[in-house]
Protein backbone atom coordinates (compact mmCIF):
# COMPACT_ATOMS: atom_id res chain seq x y z
CA UNK A 1 0.00 0.00 0.00
CA UNK A 2 1.35 3.24 -1.06
CA UNK A 3 1.74 6.33 1.53
CA UNK A 4 -0.91 8.21 0.25
CA UNK A 5 -3.37 5.66 1.07
CA UNK A 6 -2.00 4.64 4.11
CA UNK A 7 -2.77 8.01 5.39
CA UNK A 8 -6.34 8.39 4.17
CA UNK A 9 -7.30 5.32 5.53
CA UNK A 10 -5.48 5.98 8.54
CA UNK A 11 -7.28 8.96 8.78
CA UNK A 12 -10.56 7.31 8.33
CA UNK A 13 -9.97 4.28 10.32
CA UNK A 14 -8.90 6.77 13.34
CA UNK A 15 -11.65 8.92 12.84
CA UNK A 16 -14.29 5.67 12.95
CA UNK A 17 -12.86 4.30 16.08
CA UNK A 18 -13.47 7.88 17.34
CA UNK A 19 -16.72 8.25 15.78
CA UNK A 20 -18.06 4.53 17.41
CA UNK A 21 -16.09 5.02 20.74
CA UNK A 22 -17.61 8.53 21.20
CA UNK A 23 -21.49 6.86 19.99
CA UNK A 24 -20.60 3.94 22.50
CA UNK A 25 -19.57 6.03 25.78
CA UNK A 26 -22.88 8.04 25.01
CA UNK A 27 -25.09 5.54 25.00
CA UNK A 28 -23.17 3.46 28.42
CA UNK A 29 -23.41 7.05 29.99
CA UNK A 30 -26.96 6.82 29.07
CA UNK A 31 -27.35 4.07 30.63
CA UNK A 32 -25.01 4.57 33.73
CA UNK A 33 -26.85 7.79 34.33
CA UNK A 34 -30.40 5.78 34.54
CA UNK A 35 -32.73 7.96 36.35
CA UNK A 36 -30.61 10.66 36.79
CA UNK A 37 -31.17 11.26 32.87
CA UNK A 38 -35.24 11.90 33.80
CA UNK A 39 -34.56 14.50 36.12
CA UNK A 40 -32.06 16.33 34.07
CA UNK A 41 -35.26 16.29 31.61
CA UNK A 42 -37.43 17.60 33.82
CA UNK A 43 -34.94 20.63 33.85
CA UNK A 44 -36.05 20.97 30.24
CA UNK A 45 -39.63 22.97 30.64
CA UNK A 46 -38.68 25.16 34.11
CA UNK A 47 -37.29 28.35 32.77
CA UNK A 48 -34.73 29.82 29.84
CA UNK A 49 -31.86 29.66 32.60
CA UNK A 50 -32.82 26.03 33.76
CA UNK A 51 -33.05 25.17 29.66
CA UNK A 52 -29.54 26.71 29.41
CA UNK A 53 -28.43 24.45 32.19
CA UNK A 54 -30.32 21.28 31.44
CA UNK A 55 -29.08 21.92 27.74
CA UNK A 56 -25.10 21.51 28.64
CA UNK A 57 -26.13 18.43 30.88
CA UNK A 58 -27.79 16.40 28.87
CA UNK A 59 -25.23 17.17 25.78
CA UNK A 60 -22.70 16.83 28.22
CA UNK A 61 -24.27 12.98 29.06
CA UNK A 62 -24.81 12.51 25.79
CA UNK A 63 -21.45 13.75 23.67
CA UNK A 64 -23.63 15.38 21.05
CA UNK A 65 -25.40 18.82 20.75
CA UNK A 66 -26.83 17.39 17.92
CA UNK A 67 -28.75 14.80 19.83
CA UNK A 68 -29.89 17.12 22.21
CA UNK A 69 -30.83 19.69 19.54
CA UNK A 70 -33.10 16.87 18.41
CA UNK A 71 -34.47 16.19 21.60
CA UNK A 72 -35.73 19.51 21.80
CA UNK A 73 -37.28 19.90 18.38
CA UNK A 74 -38.81 16.40 19.47
CA UNK A 75 -40.25 17.82 22.68
CA UNK A 76 -41.33 20.91 21.22
CA UNK A 77 -43.02 19.60 17.78
CA UNK A 78 -45.16 17.45 20.67
CA UNK A 79 -46.17 20.38 22.43
CA UNK A 80 -44.43 19.33 25.76
CA UNK A 81 -42.43 22.44 25.63
CA UNK A 82 -42.83 26.19 24.16
CA UNK A 83 -40.62 27.67 21.62
CA UNK A 84 -38.44 30.19 23.76
CA UNK A 85 -37.89 27.10 26.08
CA UNK A 86 -36.45 25.08 23.46
CA UNK A 87 -34.27 27.50 21.98
CA UNK A 88 -32.95 28.25 25.63
CA UNK A 89 -31.76 24.84 25.44
CA UNK A 90 -29.92 24.57 22.21
CA UNK A 91 -28.24 27.65 23.25
CA UNK A 92 -26.86 25.41 26.68
CA UNK A 93 -26.45 22.57 24.29
CA UNK A 94 -24.22 24.86 22.42
CA UNK A 95 -22.17 25.19 25.39
CA UNK A 96 -22.24 21.58 26.64
CA UNK A 97 -20.43 20.28 23.27
CA UNK A 98 -17.51 21.90 24.02
CA UNK A 99 -17.01 19.77 26.78
CA UNK A 100 -16.31 16.60 24.12
CA UNK A 101 -13.08 18.73 22.67
CA UNK A 102 -11.41 20.13 26.40
CA UNK A 103 -11.87 16.33 27.19
CA UNK A 104 -9.54 15.65 24.18
CA UNK A 105 -6.60 18.43 24.83
CA UNK A 106 -6.09 16.43 28.01
CA UNK A 107 -2.64 14.26 26.64
CA UNK A 108 -3.61 11.00 27.86
CA UNK A 109 -1.60 8.97 25.87
CA UNK A 110 0.45 7.06 27.63
CA UNK A 111 -2.85 5.73 29.29
CA UNK A 112 -4.82 4.94 26.52
CA UNK A 113 -4.80 1.22 26.56
CA UNK A 114 -4.74 1.61 30.42
CA UNK A 115 -8.23 2.94 30.31
CA UNK A 116 -9.44 0.02 27.60
CA UNK A 117 -8.22 -2.57 29.70
CA UNK A 118 -9.36 -1.30 33.04
CA UNK A 119 -12.61 -0.66 30.89
CA UNK A 120 -13.11 -4.40 29.52
CA UNK A 121 -12.46 -5.67 32.57
CA UNK A 122 -14.89 -3.89 34.72
CA UNK A 123 -17.51 -4.66 32.19
CA UNK A 124 -16.70 -8.29 31.93
CA UNK A 125 -16.30 -9.34 35.43
CA UNK A 126 -19.03 -6.99 37.02
CA UNK A 127 -22.33 -8.85 37.34
CA UNK A 128 -24.59 -5.23 38.24
CA UNK A 129 -25.90 -3.36 35.33
CA UNK A 130 -24.75 -0.17 36.20
CA UNK A 131 -21.05 -1.15 36.72
CA UNK A 132 -21.04 -3.15 33.60
CA UNK A 133 -21.99 0.49 31.60
CA UNK A 134 -19.67 2.28 33.82
CA UNK A 135 -17.08 -0.36 32.56
CA UNK A 136 -18.22 0.14 28.82
CA UNK A 137 -17.93 3.99 29.12
CA UNK A 138 -14.17 3.68 30.49
CA UNK A 139 -13.60 1.51 27.46
CA UNK A 140 -15.68 3.88 25.05
CA UNK A 141 -13.21 6.51 26.50
CA UNK A 142 -10.59 4.92 25.78
CA UNK A 143 -11.35 3.97 22.39
CA UNK A 144 -11.44 7.91 21.77
CA UNK A 145 -8.50 8.42 22.71
CA UNK A 146 -7.31 5.85 20.62
CA UNK A 147 -8.93 7.01 17.33
CA UNK A 148 -7.93 10.36 18.15
CA UNK A 149 -4.06 9.20 18.61
CA UNK A 150 -4.35 6.92 15.17
CA UNK A 151 -5.50 10.09 13.62
CA UNK A 152 -2.67 11.92 14.72
CA UNK A 153 0.55 9.28 13.85
CA UNK A 154 -0.81 9.25 10.02
CA UNK A 155 -1.36 13.00 10.08
CA UNK A 156 2.49 13.97 11.00
CA UNK A 157 3.65 13.08 7.35
CA UNK A 158 1.33 15.42 5.78
CA UNK A 159 2.52 18.50 8.16
CA UNK A 160 5.66 18.29 6.06
CA UNK A 161 3.92 17.84 2.62
CA UNK A 162 5.23 20.87 0.76
CA UNK A 163 1.66 20.64 -1.45
CA UNK A 164 -0.44 20.19 1.65
CA UNK A 165 1.17 23.04 3.89
CA UNK A 166 1.09 24.91 0.91
CA UNK A 167 -2.79 24.20 1.01
CA UNK A 168 -3.37 25.28 4.74
CA UNK A 169 -1.75 28.12 4.53
CA UNK A 170 -4.35 29.69 1.59
CA UNK A 171 -7.03 28.36 4.30
CA UNK A 172 -5.18 29.97 7.28
CA UNK A 173 -4.87 32.91 4.65
CA UNK A 174 -8.48 33.04 3.56
CA UNK A 175 -11.03 33.14 6.99
CA UNK A 176 -13.91 32.47 4.84
CA UNK A 177 -12.49 29.78 3.08
CA UNK A 178 -11.27 28.11 6.66
CA UNK A 179 -15.03 28.65 7.63
CA UNK A 180 -16.38 26.74 4.21
CA UNK A 181 -13.86 23.96 4.94
CA UNK A 182 -14.91 23.27 7.94
CA UNK A 183 -18.61 23.25 7.55
CA UNK A 184 -18.02 21.06 4.46
CA UNK A 185 -16.30 18.85 7.04
CA UNK A 186 -19.10 18.64 9.36
CA UNK A 187 -21.64 18.46 6.69
CA UNK A 188 -19.68 14.64 5.68
CA UNK A 189 -18.97 12.99 8.75
CA UNK A 190 -22.21 14.91 10.92
CA UNK A 191 -20.42 15.23 14.00
CA UNK A 192 -19.09 18.54 14.79
CA UNK A 193 -17.33 16.48 17.99
CA UNK A 194 -15.67 14.83 15.36
CA UNK A 195 -14.27 17.18 12.68
CA UNK A 196 -13.10 19.30 15.87
CA UNK A 197 -11.11 16.56 16.92
CA UNK A 198 -9.77 16.38 13.83
CA UNK A 199 -9.00 20.18 13.44
CA UNK A 200 -7.41 19.87 17.45
CA UNK A 201 -5.16 17.06 15.64
CA UNK A 202 -3.94 18.65 12.69
CA UNK A 203 -3.25 21.95 14.70
CA UNK A 204 -1.18 19.80 17.18
CA UNK A 205 1.64 18.90 14.12
CA UNK A 206 4.73 20.97 13.57
CA UNK A 207 5.33 23.14 10.97
CA UNK A 208 8.89 23.22 9.49
CA UNK A 209 10.24 24.85 12.56
CA UNK A 210 9.77 21.92 14.92
CA UNK A 211 8.03 24.78 17.40
CA UNK A 212 4.96 26.13 15.98
CA UNK A 213 1.53 24.62 14.55
CA UNK A 214 1.02 23.72 10.88
CA UNK A 215 -2.40 25.60 11.34
CA UNK A 216 -1.76 28.54 13.97
CA UNK A 217 -4.38 28.93 16.02
CA UNK A 218 -6.03 32.17 13.34
CA UNK A 219 -5.91 29.60 11.06
CA UNK A 220 -7.88 26.97 13.45
CA UNK A 221 -10.54 29.15 14.14
CA UNK A 222 -12.46 30.04 10.78
CA UNK A 223 -12.53 26.14 10.58
CA UNK A 224 -13.95 25.98 13.88
CA UNK A 225 -16.54 27.95 13.14
CA UNK A 226 -17.41 26.27 10.20
CA UNK A 227 -17.75 23.05 12.20
CA UNK A 228 -20.41 24.99 13.99
CA UNK A 229 -22.71 25.99 11.28
CA UNK A 230 -22.39 22.33 9.82
CA UNK A 231 -23.46 21.05 13.19
CA UNK A 232 -26.21 22.41 12.28
CA UNK A 233 -27.94 20.91 9.19
CA UNK A 234 -28.62 17.75 11.54
CA UNK A 235 -31.22 19.49 13.47
CA UNK A 236 -32.63 21.38 10.14
CA UNK A 237 -33.26 17.41 9.02
CA UNK A 238 -34.64 16.69 11.87
CA UNK A 239 -37.45 19.18 11.23
CA UNK A 240 -38.91 18.06 8.24
CA UNK A 241 -41.84 17.28 8.82
CA UNK A 242 -42.28 18.41 12.29
CA UNK A 243 -44.54 21.23 13.52
CA UNK A 244 -43.81 24.72 12.71
CA UNK A 245 -42.47 25.11 15.91
CA UNK A 246 -39.66 22.54 15.58
CA UNK A 247 -39.15 23.64 12.42
CA UNK A 248 -37.86 27.04 14.23
CA UNK A 249 -36.53 25.47 17.27
CA UNK A 250 -34.26 24.24 14.54
CA UNK A 251 -33.72 27.99 12.94
CA UNK A 252 -32.41 28.99 15.92
CA UNK A 253 -29.64 26.99 16.17
CA UNK A 254 -28.69 27.83 12.67
CA UNK A 255 -28.88 31.25 13.47
CA UNK A 256 -26.79 30.82 16.58
CA UNK A 257 -24.10 29.58 14.84
CA UNK A 258 -24.60 31.85 11.70
CA UNK A 259 -24.34 34.70 13.25
CA UNK A 260 -21.56 33.79 16.14
CA UNK A 261 -19.59 32.77 13.04
CA UNK A 262 -20.39 36.02 11.03
CA UNK A 263 -19.57 38.17 13.90
CA UNK A 264 -16.34 36.11 15.63
CA UNK A 265 -14.87 36.15 11.62
CA UNK A 266 -14.41 39.96 12.27
CA UNK A 267 -12.88 39.48 15.66
CA UNK A 268 -10.45 36.48 14.77
CA UNK A 269 -7.46 38.35 16.14
CA UNK A 270 -9.31 39.57 19.44
CA UNK A 271 -10.81 35.77 19.76
CA UNK A 272 -7.34 34.48 19.52
CA UNK A 273 -5.47 36.61 21.90
CA UNK A 274 -7.96 36.29 24.64
CA UNK A 275 -7.73 32.41 24.06
CA UNK A 276 -3.72 32.68 24.53
CA UNK A 277 -4.26 34.74 27.55
CA UNK A 278 -6.36 31.95 29.56
CA UNK A 279 -5.11 28.86 27.90
CA UNK A 280 -1.78 27.25 29.48
CA UNK A 281 1.92 28.69 27.83
CA UNK A 282 4.04 26.67 26.35
CA UNK A 283 5.55 25.69 22.95
CA UNK A 284 2.58 26.60 19.93
CA UNK A 285 2.29 22.60 19.37
CA UNK A 286 1.67 21.78 22.86
CA UNK A 287 -0.68 24.09 23.77
CA UNK A 288 -2.96 24.77 20.47
CA UNK A 289 -5.30 21.71 21.27
CA UNK A 290 -6.12 23.19 24.50
CA UNK A 291 -6.17 27.07 22.83
CA UNK A 292 -8.70 25.29 19.83
CA UNK A 293 -11.22 24.02 22.75
CA UNK A 294 -11.16 27.21 24.96
CA UNK A 295 -11.72 28.86 21.61
CA UNK A 296 -14.80 26.90 21.08
CA UNK A 297 -15.68 27.18 24.42
CA UNK A 298 -15.53 30.89 24.63
CA UNK A 299 -17.01 30.96 21.42
CA UNK A 300 -20.31 29.44 22.60
CA UNK A 301 -20.44 31.01 26.26
CA UNK A 302 -20.12 34.51 23.83
CA UNK A 303 -22.86 33.42 21.69
CA UNK A 304 -25.31 32.58 24.64
CA UNK A 305 -25.04 35.22 26.88
CA UNK A 306 -25.75 37.14 23.68
CA UNK A 307 -28.19 35.42 22.42
CA UNK A 308 -30.07 35.10 25.74
CA UNK A 309 -30.60 38.03 26.53
CA UNK A 310 -31.97 38.67 23.00
CA UNK A 311 -34.08 35.37 23.30
CA UNK A 312 -37.83 37.24 22.48
CA UNK A 313 -35.39 38.87 19.35
CA UNK A 314 -34.77 35.47 18.23
CA UNK A 315 -38.17 33.96 18.41
CA UNK A 316 -39.60 36.74 16.88
CA UNK A 317 -37.22 36.02 13.59
CA UNK A 318 -38.13 32.82 13.35
CA UNK A 319 -41.66 33.46 13.80
CA UNK A 320 -41.53 36.20 10.83
CA UNK A 321 -39.23 33.60 8.81
CA UNK A 322 -41.74 30.95 9.93
CA UNK A 323 -44.85 32.28 10.13
CA UNK A 324 -48.11 30.58 11.56
CA UNK A 325 -50.62 28.87 8.52
CA UNK A 326 -53.51 27.51 8.63
CA UNK A 327 -54.69 25.67 11.48
CA UNK A 328 -55.04 22.03 10.84
CA UNK A 329 -57.33 19.45 12.08
CA UNK A 330 -56.20 17.08 14.24
CA UNK A 331 -55.95 13.41 12.86
CA UNK A 332 -56.75 10.43 15.39
CA UNK A 333 -54.48 8.54 13.63
CA UNK A 334 -51.50 10.47 13.54
CA UNK A 335 -49.20 10.47 16.42
CA UNK A 336 -49.31 13.58 18.51
CA UNK A 337 -45.94 12.93 20.47
CA UNK A 338 -43.77 10.12 18.97
CA UNK A 339 -40.59 11.21 17.28
CA UNK A 340 -38.01 8.86 15.64
CA UNK A 341 -35.33 10.50 16.03
CA UNK A 342 -35.16 10.35 19.93
CA UNK A 343 -35.16 6.81 19.96
CA UNK A 344 -31.52 6.65 21.10
CA UNK A 345 -32.79 8.65 24.06
CA UNK A 346 -34.22 6.68 25.79
CA UNK A 347 -35.19 8.77 28.87
CA UNK A 348 -37.09 11.31 26.30
CA UNK A 349 -38.61 8.25 24.03
CA UNK A 350 -39.90 7.14 26.96
CA UNK A 351 -41.41 10.07 28.14
CA UNK A 352 -42.81 10.96 24.60
CA UNK A 353 -44.20 7.53 23.79
CA UNK A 354 -46.04 7.69 27.93
CA UNK A 355 -47.98 10.74 26.65
CA UNK A 356 -49.01 8.89 23.54
CA UNK A 357 -50.48 6.31 25.64
CA UNK A 358 -52.39 8.92 27.37
CA UNK A 359 -53.45 10.32 24.72
CA UNK A 360 -54.44 7.47 22.96
CA UNK A 361 -56.49 6.48 25.96
CA UNK A 362 -57.80 9.79 25.93
CA UNK A 363 -59.46 8.99 22.24
CA UNK A 364 -60.70 5.86 23.42
CA UNK A 365 -62.39 7.25 26.10
CA UNK A 366 -64.01 9.90 23.93
CA UNK A 367 -65.08 7.27 21.46
CA UNK A 368 -66.26 4.55 24.40
CA UNK A 369 -68.43 7.22 25.54
CA UNK A 370 -70.00 8.10 22.11
CA UNK A 371 -71.10 4.72 21.83
CA UNK A 372 -73.03 4.92 24.99
CA UNK A 373 -74.76 7.54 24.17
CA UNK A 374 -76.17 6.31 20.48
CA UNK A 375 -77.64 3.09 23.02
CA UNK A 376 -81.03 4.22 22.69
CA UNK A 377 -81.83 6.42 20.19
CA UNK A 378 -78.57 6.71 18.17
CA UNK A 379 -78.68 7.20 14.34
CA UNK A 380 -77.42 5.54 11.65
CA UNK A 381 -74.83 7.97 10.29
CA UNK A 382 -73.43 8.64 13.69
CA UNK A 383 -72.76 5.31 14.85
CA UNK A 384 -70.70 4.61 10.91
CA UNK A 385 -68.81 8.07 12.11
CA UNK A 386 -67.23 6.50 15.17
CA UNK A 387 -66.58 3.14 13.47
CA UNK A 388 -64.17 5.52 11.33
CA UNK A 389 -63.16 7.26 14.50
CA UNK A 390 -62.31 3.46 15.62
CA UNK A 391 -60.41 2.70 12.67
CA UNK A 392 -58.46 5.48 13.23
CA UNK A 393 -57.37 4.77 16.22
CA UNK A 394 -56.44 1.16 15.24
CA UNK A 395 -53.78 2.51 12.83
CA UNK A 396 -52.30 5.08 15.68
CA UNK A 397 -52.53 1.99 18.23
CA UNK A 398 -50.32 0.23 15.40
CA UNK A 399 -47.88 3.66 15.45
CA UNK A 400 -47.08 3.36 19.17
CA UNK A 401 -46.27 -0.61 18.64
CA UNK A 402 -44.06 -0.08 16.56
CA UNK A 403 -42.30 2.57 17.62
CA UNK A 404 -42.08 0.55 21.13
CA UNK A 405 -40.39 -2.29 19.00
CA UNK A 406 -37.91 0.27 17.61
CA UNK A 407 -37.01 1.28 21.26
CA UNK A 408 -36.59 -2.15 22.00
CA UNK A 409 -34.64 -3.09 18.74
CA UNK A 410 -32.45 -0.37 19.67
CA UNK A 411 -30.53 -1.58 22.46
CA UNK A 412 -30.73 1.40 24.40
CA UNK A 413 -32.98 0.65 27.33
CA UNK A 414 -31.77 -0.06 30.73
CA UNK A 415 -33.35 -3.33 32.85
CA UNK A 416 -35.27 -1.08 34.99
CA UNK A 417 -36.60 1.09 31.71
CA UNK A 418 -37.21 -2.29 30.01
CA UNK A 419 -39.56 -3.76 32.93
CA UNK A 420 -41.11 -0.36 33.22
CA UNK A 421 -41.52 -0.34 29.17
CA UNK A 422 -43.56 -3.98 29.23
CA UNK A 423 -45.79 -2.72 31.67
CA UNK A 424 -46.28 0.36 29.79
CA UNK A 425 -46.85 -2.26 26.98
CA UNK A 426 -49.81 -4.73 29.06
CA UNK A 427 -51.66 -1.08 29.67
CA UNK A 428 -51.11 -0.49 25.61
CA UNK A 429 -52.72 -4.04 24.96
CA UNK A 430 -55.83 -3.05 27.55
CA UNK A 431 -56.31 0.58 26.25
CA UNK A 432 -56.72 -1.10 22.31
CA UNK A 433 -58.62 -3.33 23.66
CA UNK A 434 -61.32 -1.08 25.63
CA UNK A 435 -61.18 0.66 21.80
CA UNK A 436 -61.39 -2.58 19.86
CA UNK A 437 -64.76 -3.46 22.10
CA UNK A 438 -66.07 0.07 21.56
CA UNK A 439 -65.97 -0.63 18.26
CA UNK A 440 -67.98 -4.05 18.36
CA UNK A 441 -70.43 -2.09 20.68
CA UNK A 442 -70.72 0.43 17.57
CA UNK A 443 -71.06 -2.93 15.06
CA UNK A 444 -74.06 -4.17 17.69
CA UNK A 445 -75.79 -0.72 17.82
CA UNK A 446 -75.49 -0.54 14.26
CA UNK A 447 -77.00 -3.61 13.80
CA UNK A 448 -80.22 -2.94 16.18
CA UNK A 449 -80.44 0.00 14.34
CA UNK A 450 -80.63 -1.46 10.90
CA UNK A 451 -82.75 -4.55 11.75
CA UNK A 452 -84.81 -2.83 13.70
CA UNK A 453 -84.38 -4.59 16.74
CA UNK A 454 -86.64 -3.20 19.26
CA UNK A 455 -85.41 -3.85 23.09
CA UNK A 456 -87.42 -3.40 26.00
CA UNK A 457 -86.69 -0.75 27.56
CA UNK A 458 -85.70 -2.17 30.25
CA UNK A 459 -82.45 -4.29 28.20
CA UNK A 460 -81.43 -0.87 27.55
CA UNK A 461 -81.30 1.09 30.45
CA UNK A 462 -79.43 -1.81 31.53
CA UNK A 463 -77.15 -1.63 28.67
CA UNK A 464 -76.25 2.08 28.89
CA UNK A 465 -75.98 1.76 32.94
CA UNK A 466 -73.75 -1.08 32.26
CA UNK A 467 -71.75 0.72 30.12
CA UNK A 468 -71.55 4.01 32.32
CA UNK A 469 -70.53 1.88 35.09
CA UNK A 470 -67.64 0.69 33.36
CA UNK A 471 -66.93 3.91 31.61
CA UNK A 472 -66.43 5.07 35.07
CA UNK A 473 -64.23 2.14 35.87
CA UNK A 474 -61.89 2.99 32.74
CA UNK A 475 -61.43 6.76 33.91
CA UNK A 476 -60.72 5.71 37.52
CA UNK A 477 -58.19 3.08 36.34
CA UNK A 478 -56.74 5.25 33.90
CA UNK A 479 -56.37 8.03 36.60
CA UNK A 480 -54.46 5.62 38.88
CA UNK A 481 -52.03 5.03 36.06
CA UNK A 482 -51.26 8.74 35.79
CA UNK A 483 -51.55 9.74 38.82
CA UNK A 484 -50.81 7.06 41.29
CA UNK A 485 -54.37 7.85 42.57
CA UNK A 486 -54.64 5.08 45.18
CA UNK A 487 -58.36 6.21 46.03
CA UNK A 488 -59.50 5.98 42.62
CA UNK A 489 -57.27 2.15 42.23
CA UNK A 490 -58.87 1.12 45.35
CA UNK A 491 -62.70 1.93 44.17
CA UNK A 492 -61.85 0.35 40.96
CA UNK A 493 -60.67 -3.40 43.23
CA UNK A 494 -63.69 -2.96 45.39
CA UNK A 495 -66.09 -3.39 42.60
CA UNK A 496 -63.78 -6.04 40.66
CA UNK A 497 -66.30 -8.72 41.12
CA UNK A 498 -69.42 -7.05 40.61
CA UNK A 499 -68.37 -6.08 37.11
CA UNK A 500 -66.78 -8.93 36.59
CA UNK A 501 -70.41 -10.65 37.16
CA UNK A 502 -72.31 -7.71 34.94
CA UNK A 503 -72.54 -10.44 32.23
CA UNK A 504 -74.17 -13.82 34.42
CA UNK A 505 -76.98 -10.42 36.18
CA UNK A 506 -78.16 -9.00 32.96
CA UNK A 507 -78.58 -12.84 31.58
CA UNK A 508 -80.89 -13.33 34.69
CA UNK A 509 -82.94 -10.25 34.39
CA UNK A 510 -83.07 -10.76 30.36
CA UNK A 511 -84.14 -14.26 30.52
CA UNK A 512 -86.86 -13.03 32.83
CA UNK A 513 -88.30 -10.56 31.17
CA UNK A 514 -88.34 -13.08 28.15
CA UNK A 515 -90.72 -15.09 30.77
CA UNK A 516 -92.54 -12.07 31.88
CA UNK A 517 -92.72 -11.57 27.81
CA UNK A 518 -90.98 -8.42 27.91
CA UNK A 519 -88.23 -9.28 25.55
CA UNK A 520 -88.41 -11.38 22.80
CA UNK A 521 -86.66 -14.49 22.24
CA UNK A 522 -85.57 -14.13 19.05
CA UNK A 523 -83.03 -10.77 20.49
CA UNK A 524 -81.30 -13.16 22.58
CA UNK A 525 -78.63 -13.75 20.69
CA UNK A 526 -77.83 -10.53 19.53
CA UNK A 527 -78.33 -9.65 23.29
CA UNK A 528 -75.95 -11.84 24.61
CA UNK A 529 -73.04 -10.23 21.88
CA UNK A 530 -73.70 -7.44 23.66
CA UNK A 531 -73.31 -8.49 27.02
CA UNK A 532 -70.11 -10.30 25.79
CA UNK A 533 -68.48 -6.69 24.96
CA UNK A 534 -69.41 -5.52 28.24
CA UNK A 535 -68.17 -8.23 30.14
CA UNK A 536 -64.68 -7.79 28.50
CA UNK A 537 -64.73 -4.03 28.71
CA UNK A 538 -65.15 -5.15 32.30
CA UNK A 539 -62.07 -7.43 32.41
CA UNK A 540 -59.80 -5.13 30.46
CA UNK A 541 -60.40 -2.07 33.34
CA UNK A 542 -59.46 -4.44 35.98
CA UNK A 543 -56.47 -5.69 34.41
CA UNK A 544 -55.53 -2.05 33.93
CA UNK A 545 -56.07 -1.56 37.75
CA UNK A 546 -54.13 -4.36 38.29
CA UNK A 547 -51.42 -2.80 36.39
CA UNK A 548 -51.58 0.24 38.51
CA UNK A 549 -51.50 -2.02 41.67
CA UNK A 550 -48.44 -3.54 40.89
CA UNK A 551 -46.56 -0.34 41.04
CA UNK A 552 -46.45 1.41 37.07
CA UNK A 553 -47.92 4.25 37.31
CA UNK A 554 -46.84 7.57 34.26
CA UNK A 555 -45.30 9.29 36.93
CA UNK A 556 -42.09 7.14 36.38
CA UNK A 557 -41.95 8.27 32.61
CA UNK A 558 -43.38 11.80 32.97
CA UNK A 559 -42.91 12.94 36.21
CA UNK A 560 -40.37 11.61 39.23
CA UNK A 561 -38.37 8.75 38.48
CA UNK A 562 -38.70 7.76 41.72
CA UNK A 563 -42.47 6.83 41.88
Amino acid sequence: MNDTLQIIFGLVGGLAVFIFGMNLMSECLQKAAGEKMKRILGLLTKNRLLGVLAGALVTAVLQSSSATTVMAIGFVSAGLMTLPQAISIIFGANIGTTITAQIIAFKITDYIYVFIFAGFIISFISKKEKLKNIGMTIFAFGLLFLGIETMGDVMKPLASSPVFTNMIAKVADVPILGVAVGTLMTLVVQSSSATIAVLQNFASQAGADGVTSVLGLTGAIPILLGDNIGTTITALLASIGQSKNAKRTALAHTLFNVSGAVLFLFLIKPLAAFVTYISPSGAEIDVISRQIANAHTTFNIAMTLIWIGLLGLMVKLVMKIIPDGRHELENPAKPRYLDRNVITQPAAALQLVAKEILHYSELVKKMFTDVIGTVKNGKAPAVRKIKEYGESLGVLNSEINEYLAELFAAGVLTERQATQTAKLMYVLADVERMGGLSAEMADAVLEKIEKKYNYSKDALNDIEGSLKRIETMYENALSALKNGDKAKLETVLSHKEEVLNLDIEMRKQHMQRVNRGKCKKTLSQPYIKILYCIDRMGNSCVNLAEVAQNQMNFAYFIGDGDK
